[in-house]
């Protein structure tokens, strides 16, 4: 299977991946991160040399960034396409984007106005939404997005790219929460979405401590959802990290509960990943999409 990947970035390059880590470009800042997928060789040894950042992991767990470059910011800014997002090492490795993603954005925005030709609203539900990337993207098409994670400080992030890209005013909700409790409550209300969006992790809490497993609550939560699932839906997408499922799992999901709830279109899956300027294709992650 190979994974899909998106040419058109210009702020951000995978320039090689191997050893453990990756090198990339996020604007004009280099960075070294780990990857524990990339455990192949590098490609581009001179490349690596002139790294303006590097995040060590420690043995004792975490791990902490090392500053090589002069002048670097804490915090900037880059562009996909018509989309703008801050961009700020966090602690735990990340930048605060997944420009992998990117592919995903772009689906989704064909599917949005794609509905919005024929339709008069497309309203979106984007939970596990971090910050914000495909909240940014549906908005950007035309969308009323509402946003759900358990972070306060991811939502305010979200808060910032949707404000970045000059959408403050455009409609959205930003909502601190867990998303199967908001799920069931919304199914309570009579509330209902055209399209749902998915990006759990492994494990992790709700802001009241509510305990996520994705094995054990993933089926659930997509059940859950058929009941706020308008009945011309267009999609819902479920996208994943996790190295230790294939895509078909998450396929399967999606197709059982489609079945269970007599809904009827086309289910596909795959693996989605960056193109480095070494030549070689980093796998980043998996997806699974009904779409009507």
């Amino acid at each position: 299977m190979n994974p899909i990947q998106t040419p058109n970035w210009k702020d951000y390059i995978l320039i090689d991946a191997g050893g453990g880590e990756k090198l990339e470009m996020w604007g004009k800042v280099k960075v070294i991160r780990p990857d524990p997928q990339a455990f192949w060789p590098r490609s581009l040894e001179a490349d690596w040399h002139d790294a303006d950042m590097h995040y060590h992991r420690s043995k004792a767990g975490g791990g902490s960034w090392q500053i090589l470059g002069k002048n670097i910011p804490e915090a900037w800014q880059i562009a996909y396409k018509d989309l703008h997002f801050h961009i700020r090492p966090t602690g735990f490795k990340h930048m605060g984007l997944f420009p992998e993603q990117a592919v995903n954005w772009d689906w989704l925005q064909d599917k949005i106005r794609s509905r919005l030709a024929y339709n008069e609203d497309a309203r979106i539900l984007n939970l596990f939404a971090y910050t914000g990337g495909a909240t940014v993207a549906c908005i950007k098409a035309g969308a009323n997005v509402t946003h759900i994670d358990a972070a306060k400080g991811m939502n305010r992030w979200a808060g910032d790219n949707i404000s970045l890209s000059g959408l403050k005013a455009a409609p959205h909700r930003v909502l601190t929460d867990d998303v199967l409790k908001f799920v069931q409550r919304e199914a309570r209300r009579g509330n209902t979405y055209h399209g749902i969006i998915m990006d759990p992790p492994v494990f992790g809490r709700g802001p009241g401590g509510e305990m996520w497993k994705l094995e054990e609550r993933l089926y659930d939560l997509v059940n859950a959802c058929q009941n706020i699932l308008a009945t011309d839906a267009s999609f819902i997408l479920i996208n994943a990290y996790t190295a230790g499922f294939s895509p078909t799992v998450f396929g399967n999901i999606l197709s059982l509960s489609m079945q269970k709830a007599g809904r009827k279109g086309a289910i596909s899956v795959g693996e989605i990943g960056l193109a480095a300027k070494s030549g070689i294709t980093l796998p980043c992650g998996m997806f699974a999409r009904w779409e009507d």
